[in-house]
């Protein structure tokens, strides 16, 4: 019979065999996953012994999903952003640390306005972005838009869990048409919108062309329609002074700042990653 320890031993080996790195941090996950527990409780649970046969099949569902490639945070179901659990499937992106910047950039533009601000996350996948501003800014009023409706069955779970469905609102929208009717004004429009060059899909990594939903990758030939047409077709739904935020790719902030300009906005700032590269850039209308 094993001990949770031993089970989190046999999981990491398997992991760091197959030449996946952080093999530790994902074992710890994945035990703590399956027993249903938090990554602290198990490890003071390391000498206990695991009985429940449930518990041990739900850590080797999850490992063999691991070892043949599935993204851990599928195989969880869950991954953190800005400190709060998103829950995501195969419907949406994985949150990823270069999104918690464009987060908290809005966040920041946000807390200088004044109270009730009203705020339009586009391409909202999960909905990872405006729940995190729904929850670090007092009073504001989030609608997460989205073209795909499974994506929005994601978005709305995740309003549950983070107890703020009070404050946001899910919608269907094509970014690529003009804004439904009656949306009304916003302070601040937020996207995190597709922006790999189509024929760049090809040389992602493995994990991501094979498993992330390729509608949400998709940016067109030079990555750069959803750009354009946000930029240009969303920005009447801005306030007076509103502001515009966008995530780019790499090498891609020059021409995103050159068509946030082409239509109207100014103060254009860019805003580096942990990386040092250009991310993130807001200006105002």
């Amino acid at each position: 019979m094993e001990t949770y320890n031993d089970i989190y031993l046999r999981v990491r080996k398997s992991l760091k065999a197959a030449g996946i790195e952080g093999s530790e941090f994902e074992a710890k996950l994945i035990v703590a996953h399956g027993a249903g527990r938090s990554r602290e409780e198990i490890l003071a649970m390391s000498k206990i012994y695991a009985t429940d046969d449930t518990i041990k099949r739900k850590i080797e569902e999850s490992l063999k999903k691991r070892l043949e490639g599935e993204p851990l945070a599928y195989v969880l179901g869950e991954w953190e952003f800005y400190g709060l659990p998103i829950m995501v499937n195969k419907n949406v992106l994985i949150p990823r640390a270069d999104t918690e910047l464009l987060a908290g950039e809005a966040i920041k533009l946000l807390n200088r306005k004044l109270w009730q601000t009203r705020v339009l996350d586009l391409c909202a996948g999960s909905g990872c972005v405006g729940i995190a501003i729904a929850a670090n800014v007092q009073g504001s009023r989030i609608v997460l838009a989205d073209i795909s409706e499974d994506a929005l069955s994601v978005c709305r779970q995740n309003m549950l869990q983070s107890n703020l469905s009070k404050h946001i609102t899910a919608i269907e929208a094509d970014v690529m048409k003009p804004p439904p009717s009656l949306l009304g004004a916003f302070d601040v429009i937020v996207s995190n919108p597709p922006y790999i060059p189509t024929e760049d899909i090809k040389t992602l990594d493995k994990s991501v062309r094979e498993y992330e939903p390729l509608s949400a990758l998709d940016g067109g030939s030079e990555g750069l329609d959803y750009f354009k047409a946000i930029a240009s077709i969303w920005k009447k739904l801005l306030k007076p002074g509103g502001n515009l935020a966008f995530e780019c790719g790499i090498g891609q902030a020059d021409a995103v700042r050159y068509i946030m300009k082409q239509n109207g906005f100014g103060d254009i700032k860019v805003f580096k990653d942990t990386q040092g590269i250009e991310r993130v850039l807001t200006g105002k209308i």
